[in-house]
């Protein structure tokens, strides 16, 4: 029952800014934003957790990306300024219907997450 679709990718240059949305149905109790490029693992790149707030960030982005919620919209953003050719992926939301400890390392893996949405290119040319 859990629902999610990514929005916001697009073409940007190096240097740039898009913001990434997730909508969101079902119950949920984080959302993670992930990315894959051609021929790459899928990796982790930010988390949020609705209750209070809590935000998780891979080093690669922290600093440059910022995660956030809207409880009306029930909808997840993530802002991502100064971009990098090697941010190029597609960005998928996911969400997880668990709870962890705080600071666990599932809400950085995807194996954490139980639905995935669909995903949404992000392209930064140099």
């Amino acid at each position: 029952q859990v629902q999610l679709q990514a929005f916001g990718g697009g073409l940007v240059q190096a240097g740039g800014s898009l913001r990434l949305s997730c909508a969101a149905s079902g119950r949920t109790y984080a959302i993670g934003w992930f990315r894959q490029a051609p021929g790459k693992e899928r990796e982790f790149v930010a988390a949020i957790l609705w209750s209070a707030g809590s935000t998780y960030y891979a080093d690669s982005v922290k600093g440059r990306f910022t995660i956030s919620r809207e409880g009306a919209k029930n909808t997840v953003h993530l802002q991502m300024n100064s971009l990098k050719p090697e941010d190029t992926a597609i960005y998928y939301c996911a969400a997880s219907g668990r709870r962890y400890n705080s600071g666990s390392s599932y809400y950085y893996a995807d194996k954490g997450y139980d639905h995935w949405g669909q995903g949404t290119q992000v392209t930064v040319s140099s």
